[in-house]
């Protein structure tokens, strides 16, 4: 029977060990959320995407142009907590320099047919600079790294009857004022280094010296048992 038993906790050991690790390597939620506070009735929500896209319209994993037609705002997150290497100019807010450590996300709105909204987008890091041009936009693209198709038509960005701003209080919060028909509203917006946001996360030092306590503390256990 002890011998069973001993079994039973060197395994139930590891399973804990194994449930630590998982939890200090999970990345949480970079976009934190959003809301539409303003669509004249279209009846839009903020959604934030998972990738590959599951776009409506246009080649699968697209953005960019007429490929979601619907009144919903939209964000996912891109390359996080990269290096830049060369100065990136930044339609609001400072430009970026080389060294700075970023992460990046990508704000979509693109309603059927013309519509107007008021909302917001969370992030979980201060926001640092927000492209909001096609040329800033394409020339940020590299920042992606996540298999989707940036369509880059003409009119990709705002135009000047849009807005979007770093809030003054809360400043991990972009507010958007868009007006949109075909392609659409889009963003990228650059945040400070994302906790939640490493792609391939590695367990801290403490960790593997966790995971070796831990089956050092049951294997010891398990001897002790055997006596």
């Amino acid at each position: 029977m002890r011998s069973i038993y001993s079994v039973k906790v060197f395994f139930v050991s590891l399973i804990a060990v194994a449930l630590v690790i998982f939890s200090a390597a999970g990345a949480d939620a970079i976009i934190m959320g959003g809301a539409i506070t303003n669509d004249g009735g279209a009846g839009g929500s903020f959604y934030k995407l998972t990738l590959p896209l599951g776009n409506l319209y246009g080649a699968p994993n697209s953005v960019g142009d007429d490929t979601f037609q619907e009144p919903n705002l939209y964000g996912f997150d891109e390359e996080q907590n990269i290096t830049v290497t060369t100065t990136l100019t930044a339609d609001i807010g400072p430009d970026l320099t080389a060294g700075m450590e970023v992460a990046s996300h990508y704000i979509v709105f693109d309603p059927a047919g013309s519509l107007r909204i008021q909302g917001y987008v969370d992030f979980d890091a201060d926001v640092l600079a927000i492209m909001t041009s096609t040329s800033t936009m394409s020339d940020t693209d590299f920042l992606a790294n996540t298999g989707v198709t940036y369509l880059n038509p003409g009119l990709r960005g705002l135009e000047f009857n849009d807005s979007a701003w770093i809030d003054g209080v809360f400043l991990n919060r972009v507010n958007i004022d868009f007006s949109a028909s075909s392609p659409g509203d889009y963003i990228r917006v650059l945040t400070a280094y994302s906790v939640g946001g490493e792609l391939t996360p590695v367990p801290e030092p403490s960790t593997f010296l966790l995971l070796g306590g831990g089956l050092f503390g049951a294997a010891l256990l398990r001897r002790k048992l055997k006596k």
